[in-house]
């Protein structure tokens, strides 16, 4: 592939302190005092008070779901963009809520906050919003920012695709919702090989997430005074193993972060780096394609080729253009486009092709006319001018 959809980022100098530790007598490599390290250093760069590292992005999805249900037992809606990945979805699903979906903006590529605020008046069992920060653009815009805190409504921001994407009140994507989901995959701002964390500014979350990790584990709490107390209601228990809730094992390890650690001391500089390259790639794009992102804060995850208008000619025209020249797409601009078409939503929730049409109309557009394609923070000015040539010769 000429021009693939990802490049590897992680460096040599990301692999010699791991190096260094599998050169050790008997290295430990399962959690331990680097992934802690990881965790504080994640959170100063941030600006939240705990962080949680485990073993993907989708595992972040799915603690949050599940510490959400301690919150809300009986379950109830939570309101979730159709233009998200999979398994934020799939978590609501598995963890007993029902998905309220809301049309994103096109702008943003996130929930529409008005729709969002209209649907809050309106349905009384919404529990919660599962927002995306999708590719590297802010969802969370003044109105809903307000809105959230003003009626309190519990708020979970996938952050997967987007670190460092600023807010309208300056703080980073993720350092404000009651939790924030981080995946630190192959192609993402920075990697860990697998990994994901999990954020909060919350005490009493951080200690549920921690055992959540860990199979439920009593002794994976770092609170002194809830340990005790627990202890004293279970004595007839082995004290290192007590399990305080149903939970399975999504830890990660030291040498995913021995390379979250050497990443993040350069993830400032990759995060302008892909902003820049998307800001250049959007001036030489034909007028045909949608340019009127809203730029503030972003962090370019992605090109984002979206037609302006729908048009089945030109998009297959454009679709055959890069397979001619070697250069790999993703249709729907999102895993999988308009989540409501996927299979695993139509057996929970069945949305006719009417109410689609009706309600998600751009979501459905970049599901149909929309595609990404790679930005790396290795690109090179003449690979865009290369790649904006292409486009305009289509």
């Amino acid at each position: 592939m000429k021009y693939p959809l990802m490049r590897n980022n992680i460096l040599k100098e990301d692999l010699i302190p791991v190096i260094n530790l599998l050169n050790k007598d008997e290295p430990k490599l399962t959690s331990g005092p680097e992934v802690m390290k990881f965790e504080q250093e994640w959170s100063k760069w941030l600006g939240c008070e705990y962080s949680v590292f485990v073993n993907s992005g989708s595992s972040a999805n799915l603690l949050c779901l599940a510490l959400l249900k301690e919150i809300y037992p009986n379950g109830g809606k939570v309101i979730v963009p159709p233009f998200t990945w999979s398994s934020d979805i799939s978590s609501l699903i598995w963890m007993g809520f029902e998905p309220l979906f809301v049309d994103i903006k096109l702008e943003t590529l996130g929930l529409n906050s008005s729709k969002v605020i209209d649907q809050l008046k309106k349905e009384k069992e919404v529990v919660a919003i599962f927002i995306t920060h999708a590719q590297g653009l802010n969802a969370l815009d003044q109105e809903l920012i307000d809105y959230v805190q003003e009626n309190n409504i519990f708020l979970i921001e996938d952050v997967c695709e987007s670190h460092g994407v600023r807010l309208p009140n300056k703080k980073k994507a993720g350092a404000f919702g009651d939790l924030s989901c981080f995946s630190f995959y192959y192609a993402h701002h920075m990697s860990t090989i697998e990994g994901g964390m999990i954020c909060t500014n919350s005490e009493s979350f951080y200690q549920i997430l921690r055992m959540l990790r860990s199979h439920g584990m009593l002794r994976e709490s770092t609170n002194e005074a809830l340990k005790n107390d627990i202890l004293l209601k279970n004595k007839k228990l082995n004290p290192k193993f007590i399990f305080t809730r149903p939970a399975f094992n999504v830890r990660n390890n030291e040498i995913g972060a021995i390379i979250g650690r050497s990443q993040l001391k350069r993830l400032d500089q990759i995060i302008i780096k892909r902003a820049d390259n998307f800001e250049k790639f959007l001036e030489l794009m034909p007028s045909w394609v949608f340019k009127n992102f809203n730029l503030q804060g972003q962090s370019n995850y992605a090109f984002n080729l979206i037609l302006k208008n729908p048009d089945n000619e030109l998009f297959n025209k454009l679709c055959k253009k890069f397979d001619q020249n070697s250069i790999e797409y993703r249709i729907g601009s999102a895993g999988g486009g308009n989540q409501i078409r996927q299979p695993y939503v139509k057996a929970f929730k069945e949305i006719s092709e009417e109410q689609i049409k009706a309600h998600f109309p751009i979501t459905d557009h970049v599901h149909f006319f929309g595609m990404y394609i790679g930005n790396f923070p290795d690109l090179e000015i003449d690979e865009i001018n290369w790649l904006a040539k292409i486009i305009n010769n289509v």
